[in-house]
């Protein structure tokens, strides 16, 4: 009675697998659905459009005159702002310069050196932008060679 039982549920056991489809080979494969891929629409701008000149490149101060650098533009009020945060090199710095291209084509230069002093860690130069596309220069006068650090684009941020 138990021979019967046993192989009873064996079988039932083995129907169960049949019909789940357990035995199915595992090389079959189902083919993934190819989604197309669509380019995003392209929108003209309506903007006026702002000149600015392309950059070129910038010299790179030797690592013993690292000296770091903060860039910003302000949104409100489209004021450009250059921080020096010292770095390893901020006691052979004699002057920074920011020079700004604004997009209406006005050029205006700061110097952090009032020739009374060299710049010092936590100095500011804030130079007044466009709400426009504006682009910045910073040369940095270090042990008698000036490097220009920084040359790119300023972008107005959008409103």
């Amino acid at each position: 009675m138990k021979y019967t039982l046993i192989l009873c549920v064996l079988s039932g056991l083995i129907l169960c697998a049949l019909i789940a489809g357990c035995t199915s080979p595992t090389g079959a494969a189902i083919p993934p659905v190819e989604t197309p891929v669509t380019p995003p629409p392209t929108t003209a701008s309506t903007s006026a459009a702002t000149v600015v000149s392309t950059p070129v490149a910038v010299d790179t101060l030797p690592a013993e005159q690292y000296v770091d650098l903060r860039l910003t533009k302000e949104r409100p009020d489209a004021s450009i702002h250059l921080l020096f945060n010292g770095g390893k090199g901020e006691i052979v710095v004699q002057s920074i310069l920011l020079r700004v291209t604004r997009s209406d084509g006005q050029v205006i230069e700061s110097s952090m050196n009032d020739g009374t002093r060299k710049p010092r860690r936590g100095d500011e130069v804030v130079i007044t932008g466009t709400r426009g596309n504006d682009r910045a220069e910073v040369f940095v006068t270090s042990a008698g060679k000036t490097y220009k650090v920084l040359d790119q684009p300023i972008l107005s941020s959008p409103s």
